[in-house]
């Protein structure tokens, strides 16, 4: 592609880039940019770093990839001065990771906390975006990057009478920072996803009475959680760079010790032993025991089966067990991963409320009215959920080429390219979003991709004068049909889930992840080798063209 004759540079602006969100991807995206000799702000409405870690605070709240995973690789200092206490880290833990981070890589310097962004606007004739916060203050950029999170929009249903409610109301994604005294208290509890069945346990250990309101029951597998073994780490350290390219090449960006063999090819007595080893090995894990449980029925029963008995074996009472196991098959919603949810059923200070038989009526000043009972209580705590990888960038004023509001194009569900840009959006790019693997893979290490590519992309664009960046309208609808090909397979594609929009009233019903981190890479790693294909490119003192001659992103085959 020729170059211009002579550079015709953005206007004057504050920084090369913004980027909103402090989280683990925004501080990717910090240290790649500040790598490239950019000045970068980044903008987070909290008071620290950490992004999920910092508000889900609720009690149990713990990831559900082991540690070990769950973490940078960009610095080999910073993999081997780190050291995990558990399999599973805590929330505590991982927002001790995440400042450790920050402050070794001395990045609080160029983050601006306490600034929710309310709006963003691209302006054609400057060819730059101007960033608007909460407390009015402006930053324009040539770069705006959003790395807000997939998951840090959290959804409250409306319930009838919930204002004239007289006790504390708590969600579990804004946790209060300095937690909560429960003792004696009567609590109920909404919501029985992954943040729901992590808390039930704490919830009924601190409070007097716990009342869980269920209104899909959950597939959940303990996580056998532990500290490490001497020399554990030392062995993960020193093996790190074999084991990071081991997960950078699987289907979930994670090592879930798939057995890579059918349920169907093994008999009734060797499928339960497996199913067996693989719930005393815990975790996500548990979804590596057969391949084709996600996506045969005949498979998938099997294992619905195996829960339905673990559900039994665990929970005493034959009714309660019977509210507990799942109407829905498996793998159709997401996995939760916790310790002691059954088990917390049996204590006496804890009762079942299924809402599908047994609807919440109203909220009352001192507790709840259902269709059958009246249960009073001191304490509601939500764990609803969130408005998933739309959610936080459509409460955003976003503003592209001619005005045109992101919350128009996506009327009709999230329209991007390879999941980080979109038509009409120059120079706008998204971690981790719709689109994309993300929420199906370990998010740390698809984050880590996404800020290695977009990188590479805004390193192209600076070598080769190139001022503004976006895809064509082609390349997206491909990506489109190349999002839902990926996942046709599948059995979630046929659930109702929050992956489907389908946890949000009006909300429309699309498959809005990418299925298959490898694949998704080597599709990346395409795109770029031919040059950027699919995007549109504007030089300097240049009109805009297209980057190369094809839309279409060519598929790796699985």
């Amino acid at each position: 592609m020729p170059h211009a004759s002579g550079p015709t540079p953005p206007g004057p602006h504050d920084f090369d880039a913004v980027v909103v969100g402090a989280g683990f991807a925004g501080m990717a995206m910090l240290h790649r940019l500040r790598g490239l000799g950019l000045s970068v702000r980044v903008l987070e409405a909290a008071e620290d770093v950490g992004g999920a870690w910092f508000w889900n605070r609720y009690p149990g709240a713990r990831c559900d990839v082991e540690s070990i995973q769950y973490s940078f690789r960009f610095s080999d200092e910073l993999q081997q001065d780190w050291t995990w206490s558990e399999r599973y880290a805590s929330q505590p833990e991982l927002l001790r990771y995440a400042q450790h981070v920050a402050d070794r890589f001395d990045m609080r310097k160029d983050i601006s906390f306490g600034r929710r962004v309310t709006s963003a606007t691209y302006d054609e004739r400057a060819l730059l975006w101007s960033v608007t916060t909460d407390d009015d203050a402006m930053l324009t950029a040539r770069y705006c990057i959003m790395a807000a999170g997939c998951l840090s929009c959290p959804s409250r249903p409306e319930i009838e009478g919930l204002q004239s409610f007289a006790g504390d109301i708590y969600q579990t994604s804004a946790w209060p920072r300095d937690g909560v005294d429960l003792a004696g208290k009567r609590i109920g509890l909404i919501g029985t996803g992954s943040s729901g069945v992590q808390a039930t346990p704490q919830l009924a250990a601190q409070g007097g009475r716990l009342t869980v309101f269920q209104r899909s029951a959950a597939y959940a597998v303990p996580d056998h959680n532990r500290g490490f073994n001497a020399g554990e780490l030392d062995e993960v350290k020193r093996n790190y760079k074999t084991l990071r390219a081991h997960w950078w090449n699987t289907p979930r960006g994670m090592d879930l010790h798939p057995s890579g063999i059918s349920a169907l090819e093994v008999d009734a007595a060797e499928r339960e032993r497996m199913y067996e080893e693989y719930w005393a090995r815990g975790g996500v894990a548990f979804q590596g025991v057969f391949n084709d449980v996600a996506v045969n029925p005949e498979a998938n029963d099997t294992i619905n089966a195996f829960f339905r008995k673990k559900i039994r074996e665990v929970v005493k009472d034959p009714a309660t067990a019977e509210k507990l196991t799942p109407k829905h098959r498996f793998s159709t919603k997401r996995l939760c991963v916790g310790s002691g949810y059954y088990e917390a059923f049996n204590k006496p200070n804890v009762d079942l409320v299924d809402l599908r038989e047994n609807p919440i009526a109203r909220i009352m000043p001192d507790g709840v009215e259902t269709a059958k009972s009246f249960i009073p209580l001191d304490v509601l705590v939500f764990a609803t959920g969130f408005d998933a990888m739309t959610g936080t960038l459509l409460r955003i004023d976003v503003r592209g080429r001619g005005g045109c509001r992101l919350s128009e194009t996506w009327a009709e569900g999230p329209a991007t390219y390879l999941g980080i840009g979109m038509a009409g959006f120059p120079n706008l790019f998204v971690v981790a979003g719709p689109g994309s693997p993300s929420v199906l893979a370990n998010v740390i290490t698809a984050i880590e991709q996404h800020a290695l590519w977009i990188g590479d992309l805004v390193a192209h664009m600076e070598k080769n004068r190139i001022v503004a960046a976006e895809p064509t309208e082609a390349a997206q609808a491909e990506w489109r049909r190349q999002c839902d090909k990926s996942a046709a397979h599948l059995l979630l594609v046929k659930g109702n889930s929050w992956y489907m929009g389908s946890n949000i009233p009006g909300k429309p019903r699309v498959f809005m992840p990418f299925y298959g981190f490898s694949d998704y890479t080597a599709i990346c790693e395409n795109v770029q080798a031919a040059g950027y294909e699919g995007f549109v490119f504007r030089e300097a003192g240049a009109k805009a063209g297209h980057a190369a001659a094809g839309v279409r992103p060519r598929r790796v085959d699985a």
